[in-house]
């Protein structure tokens, strides 16, 4: 296990998956693989003892060194840290907020920040890779291959008829939910978004907000996962995701071009008074600032603006929130010290 980690290294930075490198990173942010997995005769984590979640975070311990993919990860137990250190870590995708409320909470973050490790939160262990754009497959392997290193060293839950046993029902069998980011202005602002939620389940997935489940769109990007694990391969749980994803993001492009078609000039307004305001704020909220750099960015994948990255629009989602503002300042602030240290850092950001 490593020592002491300052979370300092990872301010200033942002994890490989927001670099837009990926297939079709203008619409797709990325794609996220996790398994669920419980060790072999210790109750899951809400029933679980103080010693039993002991247990688990000191078999991870001497577990994880001796995987190739996390033997420099840093190791994180969330009760040495601050609240406002746990906050920035939610904000960054690593853990959830429910894993801060766990007596024993632990995260392992391994390289640049797309292989992370939840140690008792609902599960005992929460594996996830994330990758750029839309790529659910490669992401799958990558998570593969960590899961078989630890399974050689930890003792899983597994019934030989239902598969990996886990605390939620709708994960046994696989134990993965695999899902992808995608920012879809465009069928938000032709109403088309509203037809979604009901064709989605129809296929066995599910959309969700900008936090996943049981959080509300916001700067018009959505999650789209699956819902039902058993019965299933992983691959064919990757496939069918990556092949509905396409469609949603042929349909976007669609929508982007009756917008288009149906009033330029409003369009253009639209994207031109959005880099207006981003560029000229002196105060600006979170719920502002994400919906005007969605239109900054659908005017960057319509070439109606140019000269900035979608790795820069990227970083921005991330940084622009609350405890990376205050992480930013070094100290603690009042809501509108934050929306000034937000708005100065957009403006920087884009300016350059």
């Amino acid at each position: 296990m490593r020592g002491e980690v300052s979370l300092e290294k990872y301010q200033g930075k942002t994890g490989g998956w927001l670099r837009a490198d990926g297939p079709q990173s203008d619409i797709v942010i990325s794609s996220r693989v996790r398994l669920a997995r419980n060790i072999k005769d210790i109750p899951f984590s809400l029933g679980a003892s103080e010693e039993d979640l002991k247990q688990v975070v000191e078999l991870f311990q001497q577990a994880f060194p001796k995987s190739m993919y996390l033997a420099n990860a840093d190791f994180l137990e969330l009760k040495e840290i601050s609240e406002l250190d746990q906050l920035f870590l939610a904000e960054r995708h690593l853990i959830s907020h429910e894993l801060s409320r766990s007596q024993h909470g632990c995260v392992a973050i391994g390289d640049k920040e797309m292989v992370g490790i939840m140690i008792n939160e609902e599960d005992h262990l929460r594996l996830q890779v994330m990758v750029s754009g839309l790529q659910p497959l490669p992401a799958w392997q990558i998570l593969d291959r960590i899961d078989d290193e630890l399974a050689h060293n930890l003792e899983y839950a597994v019934s030989p008829r239902w598969g990996y046993l886990t605390a939620c029902p709708t994960n046994v069998g696989t134990g993965m939910r695999a899902s992808v980011m995608l920012h879809l202005p465009a069928l938000v602002l032709t109403e088309q978004i509203k037809k979604m939620p009901k064709a989605i389940a129809q296929l066995g997935l599910a959309i969700r907000g900008f936090y996943g489940e049981g959080t509300s769109s916001l700067g018009d990007f959505f999650q789209i996962s699956n819902q039902i694990t058993l019965g299933q391969k992983e691959e064919e749980i990757v496939d069918n995701i990556e092949k509905i994803v396409s469609q949603i993001v042929e349909h976007e492009r669609k929508a982007e071009q009756i917008l288009f078609k149906r009033n330029p000039l409003k369009i253009k307004d639209r994207i031109h008074r959005a880099y207006g305001v981003l560029l000229n704020a002196r105060l600006i909220s979170s719920n502002e600032a994400m919906n005007l750099l969605s239109s900054l960015r659908l005017g960057i994948r319509m070439k109606i603006l140019e000269g900035i990255g979608f790795d820069v629009l990227n970083e921005l989602i991330i940084i622009i929130q609350p405890a990376h503002i205050q992480k930013w300042a070094g100290k603690i602030l009042n809501e509108e010290e934050r929306d000034a240290v937000r708005a100065d850092i957009i403006r920087r950001k884009i300016a350059n």
